[in-house]
């Protein structure tokens, strides 16, 4: 699989191959879904696959992925809800997006990503995640992501810490 490497604004330099950019380090275009239930006060989160490259066994935001070349980030995103969660959300919009970098303490490698964030909201869903992806899942209230977050730092991955607050102050607007 190939990722898009760009510039700090987010611009399109070239394609380079998964791993090396996670090897080394380089800055590529990557997403973060955020699915909501309940008007905004429930986030379903997953625990990453302990056979994830880059934090196995971390909780994270409902999907992330990479951007492909020529497709647009939405587009993307819902192909990728569904092949990792099993459901679609049709309302996913853009956050916002940030730049981070952040390495992996397994030593394996590191995130430099411009990183999109989508949100939407469902009502009930029957979800059928992909074990290769996803070793467990649960809806949990912000409110206490929040906190756990605050006091359990090291068990999340740190797009989801940078992301969440993002993610849910455009939901909360609704």
């Amino acid at each position: 699989m190939n990722v898009i490497i760009c510039n700090e604004q987010g611009e399109n330099i070239e394609v380079c191959e998964k791993v090396k950019a996670h090897k080394e380090g380089l800055l590529h275009k990557a997403f973060s879904v955020y699915i909501f239930r309940n008007s905004g006060t429930e986030l379903l989160v997953q625990r990453r696959s302990d056979e994830k490259m880059l934090w196995g066994g971390f909780w994270a935001n409902t999907c992330c992925s990479h951007e492909v070349e020529s497709e647009d980030v939405i587009v993307t995103a819902k192909r990728r809800l569904n092949e990792e969660m099993g459901f679609t959300c049709s309302n996913l919009k853009l956050a916002g997006n940030f730049v981070y970098f952040a390495e992996d303490s397994s030593g394996k490698g590191a995130e430099h990503e411009y990183l999109s964030i989508l949100v939407g909201e469902v009502d009930e869903v029957e979800i059928s995640a992909d074990p290769a992806e996803v070793s467990e899942w649960k809806w949990v209230k912000v409110e206490e992501l929040l906190t756990d977050m605050e006091n359990n730092s090291q068990e999340y991955a740190p797009w989801f810490v940078e992301g969440i607050n993002s993610a849910s102050t455009r939901t909360s607007s609704h």
